[in-house]
């Protein structure tokens, strides 16, 4: 079984290299094979030379944009490239560990889900900060009003798919309303997901934390029109 993951990266020069390691020594067992794909978005701060010496490596693919496209547009370039039977998606700070890949692609493997979310939220008290946290609850909260679903957690960066999942989703979002258009679309087709605890490390704006304010309001839009459009 091959296992795609896709790493967004926008000027993160200082955590790319480190969650790359991570991911490529991680232990999946012998029966998985890797395959990583990192999608540098027009970054200016020396990531393209951190990615260097991962370029020629067995089983990594690196793809720069000339331009900053925005994550969605990123992510979209990865599916492009996947060739896993399953695929996930891994930011390129370290907010999230490799670690939980394990326990994630479980429910796929033993045919109970066609998509896994990594819930930043299940079972757990407030993570980040208090207007972080609001922000996500009432997402999360209009998302299961509009769909009639239960999720906890969808702007979380863990989701995995079934590779066969990914084609039948019509994806345009260029920024991060990217993870409502992909939560929409996989609830209006009615893909079973599965919603699992993962571990959490927020990192603040002075940290290179890049989601704001403006984001929130691009959500709730990617919403209601994907409600709307049938």
């Amino acid at each position: 079984m091959k296992l795609s993951i896709i790493i967004p990266v926008f000027n993160e020069s200082a955590t790319v290299g480190a969650i790359i390691d991570k991911v490529r020594t991680l232990d999946l067992g012998k029966d998985v094979v890797k395959e990583i794909i990192v999608v540098n978005d027009g970054s200016s701060d020396g990531t393209r030379e951190s990615l260097k010496p991962y370029e020629k490596l067995d089983g990594m693919r690196v793809h720069h944009s000339p331009v900053n496209l925005g994550k969605g547009s990123s992510v979209r370039i990865g599916f492009s490239f996947a060739s896993g039977d399953i695929i996930t998606i891994q930011d390129a700070d370290l907010e999230l560990d490799p670690a939980e890949y394990k326990q994630l692609i479980k429910p796929i493997l033993d045919g109970d889900a066609d998509v896994v979310y990594g819930s930043r939220f299940v079972g757990k008290g407030r993570q980040g900060k208090l207007t972080f946290w609001l922000a996500n609850k009432a997402l999360a909260a209009l998302t299961n009003t509009l769909f009639r679903a239960s999720l906890t957690d969808i702007e979380t960066c863990y989701k995995v798919f079934r590779a066969d999942v990914i084609p039948q989703l019509k994806l345009k979002a260029a920024r991060f309303e990217i993870e409502p258009e992909l939560t929409a679309q996989l609830l209006k087709r009615g893909f079973r997901i599965k919603e699992l605890p993962i571990g959490y490390a927020p990192r603040t704006h002075d940290e290179g934390k890049k989601i704001n304010w403006k984001d929130g309001f691009g959500a709730v839009w990617m919403l209601v029109t994907q409600r709307m459009d049938k």
